[in-house]
């Protein structure tokens, strides 16, 4: 009986340390981030980071809104839309963070994406953005000209999936499945916005990315054009340091 109640005590506090020593982890990269400037960043470490609460976000959409609980916990790559439209730049960034969660394998449940939609924008547009988000890569993983040229133009807002060109692009699959997204689209407070105006000097480039660690803080930023291996470098250091999310 003796023994059956210590190794139960032992279980109790194997599960605690388990549950605590990630965030522990976390919170002392928080407060001493100069751990991080000794290696080999592909990005910009923010110091000190950028705190965020529940309240920062708000759900865009009907979708984004009953997803909001799968932020809290995971490693955040976090796209920003700034301005009123998503230009070519933006939209590829988009595309770049969809590529990148793939490319992490493993690892890839530890992770969510997201975008900060800084203005408001009408339904028709926004819906434009996630549509192409969800179906664009499929023509970047062809050689074809055909496929590449129209790509491109794609990529221009002013060029639009309708519902022809979207089965044609699913084709045989199921589309319930073929039109999932996995991108949770957010609106940011006034304070937030305030903040990544800050440590930006008033300058938010469309195309630019954030990495936010699973307590909520923004952490690194990449320039808009960074290359998803440099970032999936810095992710993957991240990952294996802390062991959280």
């Amino acid at each position: 009986m003796i023994n059956q109640q210590k190794k139960n005590r032992l279980l109790i506090l194997v599960i605690f340390g388990m549950s605590v020593i990630p965030f522990l982890i976390a919170w002392g990269l928080k407060e001493n981030p100069e751990v991080l400037k000794g290696s080999t960043n592909k990005g910009q470490l923010i110091t000190p980071v950028i705190a965020t609460g529940h309240n920062d976000f708000v759900g865009f959409d009907t979708f984004s809104r009953k997803n909001m609980g799968e932020l809290p916990g995971h490693w955040l790559l976090v796209n920003v839309v700034p301005n009123s439209s998503c230009n070519k730049v933006c939209l590829e960034a988009l595309l770049k963070t969809k590529q990148l969660r793939l490319m992490l394998n493993k690892e890839l449940p530890r992770t969510r994406r997201v975008v900060i939609v800084f203005k408001e924008v009408s339904a028709d547009m926004a819906n434009q953005w996630w549509l192409k988000d969800t179906l664009l890569w499929r023509l970047r993983k062809t050689d074809a000209e055909e496929g590449a040229a129209l790509y491109s133009d794609l990529l221009g807002e002013e060029h639009k999936i309708d519902d022809a060109l979207a089965a044609k692009l699913i084709g045989q699959e199921n589309p319930e499945f073929a039109l999932h997204s996995d991108l949770i689209r957010v609106k940011p407070s006034a304070g937030l916005v305030k903040k990544i105006a800050k440590i930006r000097k008033g300058d938010i480039p469309d195309g630019m990315l954030f990495l936010m660690d699973p307590m909520g803080n923004l952490m690194m930023q990449y320039e808009p054009g960074f290359d998803p291996y440099n970032v999936k470098s810095d992710l993957m250091h991240l990952l294996r340091i802390s062991q959280i999310g």
